[in-house]
């Protein structure tokens, strides 16, 4: 069952790793089949080097596990609560990469500081709300889930495909899983520049919106004319 779903999902979950954006076992990515209503997502716990396709797990929208001989990610209703929410969203991909976490966990967006960031992200990457005590006791991962819905209630998530979870880490999404891993690696970057920004001046102003705007346009507005017409070769290139 989804066996080309199962292989894109696998290789997102071992793209993580290649990418420098987890550390042990903290991360996981996940793709689903629209059609049928089922999610493919990384076995809980198993290192990225050994995973194969076929351990990849397939659940369904509740969450409950369809196929599989392994236990799912343990974020797996975070997953799940997005693409029901999240219409039009392929993949999810959740990591703790270390700035970008950083940021969650000091509970600031991430501002657009340069054309890097709007090439990406149409705006500051927003943080979510904490989790209430009671959300935490019962149903915590499904809740993380509904604190990022929340925050998203005036956002388009096409033009944001990010979000810092308060105290916690980074989510990130797109058309597919591999997608999904580009915007993960992307927030990482310009995290990074963010904060480098900001010790070097902590007044560093914000991008203007004329510019946030050309830029974000030009890759992803219906007029874009940044790159091929065909589809880019394999891979999480990302330059210029």
């Amino acid at each position: 069952m989804l066996d080309e779903l199962r292989r894109a999902v696998c290789q997102a979950n071992r793209d993580l790793a290649s990418c420098g954006l987890v550390t042990l076992t903290w991360g996981n990515a996940s793709g689903i089949d629209r059609r049928r209503g089922l999610v493919v997502i990384k076995p809980s716990g198993v290192p990225y080097g050994e995973l194969q396709p076929e351990q990849m797990v397939v659940v369904d929208l509740d969450g409950n596990t369809v196929e599989g001989d392994l236990k799912a990610s343990s974020d797996t209703a975070t997953h799940v609560l997005l693409y029901r929410d999240f219409a039009r969203i392929g993949g999810v991909t959740h990591t703790h990469s270390r700035v970008a976490t950083a940021f969650a966990q000091a509970r600031r967006e991430i501002p657009c500081l340069g054309t890097t960031h709007a090439d990406y992200f149409h705006g500051p990457v927003p943080v979510t709300r904490p989790l209430a005590d009671d959300e935490v006791a019962a149903d915590y991962e499904a809740n993380t889930g509904r604190v990022i819905v929340e925050r998203f209630a005036d956002l388009d998530p096409a033009a944001m495909p990010a979000v810092l979870v308060a105290g916690h880490a980074p989510f990130t999404w797109g058309d597919s899983p591999r997608s999904s891993v580009e915007n993960a690696v992307a927030l990482e970057a310009v995290a990074e520049m963010a904060l480098a920004t900001r010790l070097i001046d902590p007044e560093a102003p914000t991008l203007e919106p004329y510019l946030l705007d050309k830029h974000y346009l030009r890759k992803h507005g219906p007029a874009a004319y940044y790159g091929q017409t065909s589809n880019s070769p394999a891979g999480l290139d990302t330059e210029s």
